[in-house]
């Protein structure tokens, strides 16, 4: 597997292109510099890239267009509080991250029956009932999650952000308010904005693109 450095992209040094020159190129790259993308996930490494069959289309529950709303309602294009909006070549930017960093989790907020039929490469899955104060969730439990899994330091029962890991979460899709709930559960309890990342695409466009997923474990 040969690293190459992508001039178009911000972290290009991170992400391992699949294949080593044109003979071997994808018909269906990621982008024009980026054909496909190596990133751990539990013991294994997967390769994200796109379905290569120029005529696959959508065959599941992300082919639906509509859905009742509320819940199911068209998410802003920013949440605030200096909360990142990713598209999926940003996000693919952090995915490329995963096994250099420490300080970085990719975070599917969705229920494990729907992390378990299918996620992105390298999530883990944190149900989002578990950090919804609002709902279900005990604060206690929520601030045991921030110190046991985000780095979240706690100093006389003071909540220190200074080694927080920094999060990308993200649900179903643009019509998803899991993860958007979330994002804003932490930043209400202190979490820095600049710490949290929202792939706001989801899984909707994830499939949409035809990109690699994988089981949840």
């Amino acid at each position: 597997m040969q690293k190459r450095f992508a001039p178009g992209l911000a972290l290009a040094g991170l992400f391992t292109l699949g294949l080593a020159g044109p003979a071997s190129a994808l018909e269906v790259g990621i982008t024009p510099d980026l054909q496909s993308l190596e990133v751990p996930h539990g013991d294994e490494t997967v390769t994200i890239q796109r379905i290569q069959d120029t005529e696959n289309r959508l065959d599941n529950e992300f082919a639906k267009t509509s859905r009742p709303c509320p819940p199911f309602c068209v998410q802003p294009m920013e949440l605030g509080r200096g909360v990142e909006t990713l598209g999926e070549a940003e996000f693919l930017e952090y995915l490329g991250q995963l096994g250099e960093r420490d300080d970085l989790l990719i975070i599917d907020s969705r229920g494990p029956d729907s992390y378990a039929r299918g996620t992105i490469p390298g999530a883990i899955n944190i149900p989002w009932q578990e950090l919804n104060i609002d709902g279900d969730a005990e604060p206690a439990d929520v601030r045991d999650i921030m110190l046991d899994q985000f780095s979240v330091m706690d100093h006389w029962d003071l909540l220190d952000f200074s080694n927080a890991k920094t999060l990308v979460l993200f649900c179903n899709g643009p019509w998803c308010g899991q993860s958007p709930t979330n994002i804003r559960t932490l930043t209400n309890l202190g979490y820095p904005g600049h710490k949290i990342k929202w792939y706001r695409g989801g899984m909707q466009m994830w499939h949409t693109l035809g990109l690699t997923t994988v089981e949840g474990r």
